[in-house]
């Protein structure tokens, strides 16, 4: 049985807004953006590595964090790396498991929502990736190398 973690917060006039309403709330800001690069991608990867526990599926990291580099570092855009993790997917293969840091990053999911919608809203998202990504520091030369080995990227 899977638990979840939940994360409550002030929210203005709602009560507590858990960490998965506020991705929900930022998933339909996303989805419904007029930006053909996709922003929605990059908060995906974000997330699932600032959430990843010991319950998550080595893939989900690792698709993850192979996002966030590419976006963070290559500045691929989420309609990009939407078809790279599509192509990583069809051989089916044994992704390697990656312990989560203790420290997932300074911006979460919450600062995020918090900022305006449009190009504060948006910035905010690229400083969540970047965040995420760099609290994941141990893993960074693995996830290069993988990209390498599974897609010719370095």
């Amino acid at each position: 049985m899977q638990t979840e973690r939940v994360l409550l917060l002030p929210s203005s006039g709602r009560g507590m807004t858990s960490d998965q309403d506020l991705y929900n709330e930022l998933s339909c800001y996303t989805l419904s953006h007029p930006d053909p690069s996709f922003l929605h991608q990059h908060m995906v990867d974000a997330y699932v590595a600032q959430h990843a526990d010991g319950l998550t599926k080595p893939i989900g990291i690792v698709f993850a964090l192979i996002g966030l580099y590419l976006y963070v570092e290559k500045n691929f855009t989420g309609r990009q790396i939407q078809r790279i993790h599509m192509q990583l997917a069809k051989p089916r293969k044994k992704w390697p498991q990656l312990t989560p840091p203790l420290e997932r990053g300074a911006i979460t999911v919450s600062a995020v929502m918090a900022a305006s919608p449009g190009r504060e809203r948006d910035d905010m998202i690229r400083n969540w990736c970047v965040s995420v990504w760099e609290a994941w520091k141990e893993s960074h030369d693995r996830i290069r190398r993988l990209a390498k080995e599974e897609i010719d990227i370095y």
